[in-house]
């Protein structure tokens, strides 16, 4: 289990715990450069913490996780969001069609089967955005393409630890995979409002990330990847 955390203190401790507490697995927290004691709460509660020594963004810490997975040998990696927005209990629905072989990726999408979840007016239209960009040019049939929640396999493990995308990784992640010819499926899961903290996303950040992440996954299209 896999948990890039930034100034999460307040929500950390008890994140990892529920997952202690139902999923025998390793759980390794990414502590992105925080200034809080987010990395003394995970390692409180029971976490391997990777501290880093400065803010790398998202991509970053995800990338350290994978990078710790595979020369640990690691055959699955589930993520799950610091922030406490995810339902533990959903992450063996996450990991199940990677642990059957069924797909390289498994995607938790909040927008399948029934939710409560209720995204703001830029952050619908930003996912619809991505959605079509994604089906247009990867045949990826996703209805989720900013979902932090996911698994993957040890493929994808090796791949990501030297390939993953450095800043607003989910969309490009999907421009990568169909690079490498992988197979990826989604799967239902609840997703709540923030309860801690507050999310880095402004409308100003909005309109940037869609412009950003649009010229990212183009210009990675048409990479080569060695």
């Amino acid at each position: 289990m896999v948990v890039p955390a930034y100034q999460e203190e307040k929500v950390i401790g008890g994140l990892v715990r529920a997952i202690r507490d139902r999923y025998p697995h390793h759980i390794v927290v990414v502590n992105d450069g925080s200034t809080d004691d987010t990395g003394k709460a995970a390692l409180d509660a029971g976490a391997t913490v990777l501290d880093l020594p400065c803010n790398l963004g998202i991509g970053g810490a995800v990338q350290t996780a994978f990078r710790y997975a595979r020369e640990h040998g690691y055959e699955a990696v589930a993520r799950i969001d610091g922030d406490g927005q995810h339902e533990v209990e959903d992450i063996g629905k996450v990991l199940e069609p990677i642990l059957r072989g069924e797909a390289d990726a498994s995607i938790g999408s909040r927008f399948l089967g029934e939710t409560r979840y209720r995204a703001s007016i830029p952050r619908i239209f930003g996912i619809r955005h991505f959605r079509w960009l994604v089906n247009l040019f990867t045949g990826y049939r996703v209805t989720d393409p900013t979902s932090g929640f996911f698994a993957i396999n040890r493929r994808l493990i090796e791949f990501y630890s030297d390939h993953y995308p450095s800043d607003y990784p989910e969309v490009d992640s999907y421009i990568l995979m169909h690079r490498l010819g992988a197979t990826a499926v989604e799967v239902p899961v609840r997703m709540h409002a923030r309860a801690e903290g507050k999310s880095s996303i402004t409308p100003f950040r909005a309109v940037y990330y869609m412009v950003k992440v649009t010229l990212s996954f183009l210009i990675n299209r048409l990479r080569r990847f060695g």
